[in-house]
Parts: C-alpha cells; sequence; structure tokens
C-alpha cells in the first residue's frame, strides 16, 4: 500500500483523518483560498455562482496537491480547500475581530453554502481525481452580544467564513442539508469513495 500524506496541516482535516483510523503522513501546503486569486483573508469578490465556487474549490485543491504529489510520486496525497459562500460573496478568513464580527453578522439569520474541493492524486500511477463537497448551512438569528462573545473567544480567526461548526459555532447552526464532514473540511464518505475508486484502502 503506497503511502498517505495529507496536504495540509489543517487540525480540523488532521483530526478527521485520524478519528477514521487511518495511517497518514502531514505534509505542508500552501493556505487555503490563496492559490487562485481568492483574497486569502476578509471578503472575496461578489458576483459567484455555485458551480463556479465548486470548480474553484476543485482547482484550490489540486493546487495544494501538486507540488507534494510532484515531489512524493510514490505516495497517494489528498488535499482539501475549503470555501463559504453567501450571497454571491465568498468569505475568506477574518484577519481581525472587526471582520469576523461583520462576517458572522452577514451569516446571521440566513442559509449559505460551504464547499470543500477534494483531491486525491497519485503521481507515479498518473492518477489524479477531483470531486467536492457542498452543504447548505442555515444560522439562526445571532444577538450582537453572542457573536462578541464568540469572536473574543479566538476560534473564528483562522476559519473561512469566521467560525468552526465543530466548535462553539455549533450553537449557531439550526439545520444542515449536506455533510457535516464537508462544512468541517474534509468530506470523508467521499474521500473513501475517491480512494477505493483507486483501489487504496488506508489501515
Amino acid at each position: 500500500m503506497p503511502p498517505l500524506v495529507l496536504a495540509s496541516a489543517s487540525p480540523r482535516r488532521v483530526e478527521l483523518l485520524r478519528q477514521v483510523g487511518w495511517s497518514f503522513e502531514i505534509a505542508e501546503t500552501t493556505s487555503e483560498q490563496e492559490t487562485l486569486g481568492v483574497l486569502a483573508y476578509g471578503v472575496g469578490r461578489q458576483g459567484w455562482t455555485l458551480e463556479q465556487v465548486r470548480a474553484h474549490a476543485r482547482r484550490a485543491a489540486w493546487g495544494k496537491a501538486r507540488p507534494i504529489s510532484d515531489a512524493r510520486p510514490d505516495a497517494v496525497v489528498i488535499a482539501a480547500d475549503t470555501v463559504v459562500m453567501v450571497d454571491g460573496i465568498v468569505l475568506g478568513k477574518p484577519t481581525t475581530a472587526d471582520e469576523a464580527v461583520e462576517m458572522l453578522h452577514r451569516l446571521s439569520g440566513r442559509m449559505h453554502h460551504v464547499t470543500t474541493g477534494v483531491v486525491v492524486a497519485h503521481g507515479r500511477r498518473g492518477v489524479t481525481l477531483a470531486d467536492d463537497s457542498t452543504t447548505a448551512v442555515h444560522f439562526r438569528v445571532l444577538l450582537p452580544e453572542e457573536v462578541l462573545r464568540y469572536v473574543a473567544s479566538g476560534e473564528p480567526m483562522d476559519k473561512a467564513g469566521a467560525y468552526g461548526i465543530q466548535g462553539r459555532a455549533a450553537l449557531f447552526v439550526e439545520k444542515l442539508e449536506g455533510d457535516y464532514f464537508g462544512v468541517v473540511g474534509l468530506p470523508l464518505a467521499r474521500l473513501a469513495r475517491m480512494l477505493d475508486t483507486i483501489g487504496v484502502r488506508p489501515a
């Protein structure tokens, strides 16, 4: 079985793979949403469609996987990129507390989409698979004081859309339509199917 390499130092993706008991290595890669012109931080350009976001997430995941796959052609490389969109606006990672507050108020009482693109690449075999998972997330109306408390916790600052569903922001979510793990950052069932397609069944 070829070695499995996760092209991400994201603690959330690392924890998800550990959760299912897979053995893997971690390789540093570029930070999310930098490779294709979406702002790495703050609010990106407006007028995105869901299809454009899905295509972008897949391309961005490939942008992370490619250099590692080139350097480690023996390995099966997994990469992912997560994009949050509301009303055609892409939300990146906040750089300041004020940006985080702005994003959370934008999401308050609204439905938004979280798309995670996933790539599996095996350089030696010349195999690259790309897919994506999109989930509709419905937030309840957030009170200004609870937004401030959440931002003061520091949790939003390294997350697209300024929240982590697996943390304190779980209290904000009324309903999900799609894959919870895709919102966290790695749709596990979809990834397992992709690996199975190329005959890789991690221990």
